[in-house]
């Protein structure tokens, strides 16, 4: 039994610290996509960055943690469509989300070797953020200065690049598909705001990041068969 248990816990801590983890930054830009502005996909309105995390399971996978802060701008007159064009809504939002979940690399990654250095990978999860609570009343934006909170499933795909053993730089546009309708101030909730509503009401917001990560890599590897 003992020899069990002995075994055992040499597996969970050749496990643990046979793991890289990575910490760094992120920042690009980030626009909207819903009721007001444009409908273009990749059409950044206002800065993003944040903070990320990760702890490499394998040269397949790693589980994810992020933070980020942006500002967007959705703008009737940038938009392709003539009836908005002529309403002329316009808003400024800002956004701090806090994301967690799994990045799938498409080819093995192995951070300890120099001969696997780049990949193209997806990242999902669950993501939940904060944005400004606003409504439109006879064409005009009423601030109210509240904050809402709601989830968003993320959908990313970008590539990384190892750089030397340390440092990896990456690139990616993330789609967050939200839970509400109301992050261009077109569905306000409640019925009191029943009469400001206007747009898609059946169709929730997007919002996309896209941009760059910088990392940088550390972690003690003592199983020799994770990364080789």
């Amino acid at each position: 039994m003992k020899t069990v248990v002995l075994i055992l816990l040499t597996l969970i801590v050749t496990e643990t610290w046979g793991q890289t983890y990575e910490v760094g930054l992120m920042a690009g830009g980030i626009n909207n996509i819903g009721d007001v502005g444009s409908m273009n996909f990749i059409s950044p309105t206002g800065p993003a960055f944040g903070g990320v995390f990760k702890w490499n399971k394998s040269k397949r996978y790693a589980w994810r943690a992020s933070v980020l802060y942006g500002n967007f701008t959705a703008d009737d007159a940038k938009s392709g469509i003539a009836s908005r064009q002529q309403r002329g809504y316009t808003l400024d939002h800002t956004i701090f989300e806090t994301s967690a979940g799994l990045e799938f690399n498409f080819v093995e990654y192995n951070l300890h070797s120099l001969s696997q250095a780049f990949t193209p990978y997806l990242y999902t999860g669950i993501t939940y953020f904060r944005y400004d609570f606003n409504y439109f009343d006879a064409g005009a934006l009423q601030e109210t200065g509240q904050k809402e909170g709601a989830f968003a499933i993320p959908m990313t795909i970008g590539a990384k690049l190892r750089i030397n053993r340390f440092f990896i730089v990456g690139a990616e546009i993330g789609a967050r598909y939200t839970f509400t309708d109301n992050l261009d101030a077109s569905n306000p909730e409640g019925s009191n705001f029943e009469q400001f509503r206007f747009g898609n009401i059946l169709s929730d917001d997007w919002y996309v990041f896209s941009g760059i990560t910088f990392t940088y890599t550390f972690g003690r590897i003592v199983c020799s068969d994770c990364f080789e």
